[in-house]
């Protein structure tokens, strides 16, 4: 089978192209040692609605206008689904999950994470602003993912 010059040089160059492009993403996966964040701990997904503190998701505080905010998102909810915070409180929020990846985003601010099963992921933030937050999902989770929704409330 004859195969043109130029067509030959550009599959070779195709295929050489996929092999640097692959060649990057195992250097970044192995040799860089890519792995979710280092302050992320992990959690046996099967045991989340028993092992502290995620068998009671909430609110808690530390003094001082500081609080810890331990929410579940599972199919398709948050738990808890409404959280109350005082104006001006610093909330470090530890979320987890039990069955598939999630997202978990407040609205105008800078909490957006990744919810993984396995993995308690932590974000931080000053509510300066009262009002209601909107809290979504906005990793695709399954058929009813639009109706994964929560709110917080500041005030």
């Amino acid at each position: 089978m004859h195969v043109h010059r130029y067509e030959r040089i550009w599959m070779t160059f195709g295929i050489g192209m996929l092999l640097v492009f692959l060649t990057i993403v195992l250097v970044a996966a192995f040799a860089d040692n890519m792995n979710p964040p280092s302050d992320m701990m992990q959690i046996d997904p099967t045991k989340v609605a028993s092992t502290p503190p995620f068998e009671r998701p909430g609110l808690r505080s530390l003094g001082n206008g500081r609080y810890e905010a331990y929410y579940v998102a599972r199919i398709f909810a948050f738990s808890p689904n409404i959280l109350r915070v005082p104006l001006g409180s610093t909330v470090t929020f530890y979320v987890t999950s039990p069955d598939v990846v999630h997202g978990f985003n407040i609205a105008h601010t800078a909490v957006n994470m990744m919810v993984i099963p396995g993995w308690v992921n932590s974000a931080t933030h000053t509510f300066r602003t009262p009002g209601t937050y909107l809290l979504v999902c906005n990793e695709y989770c399954g058929i009813e993912h639009q109706t994964m929704f929560g709110s917080l409330e500041v005030r």
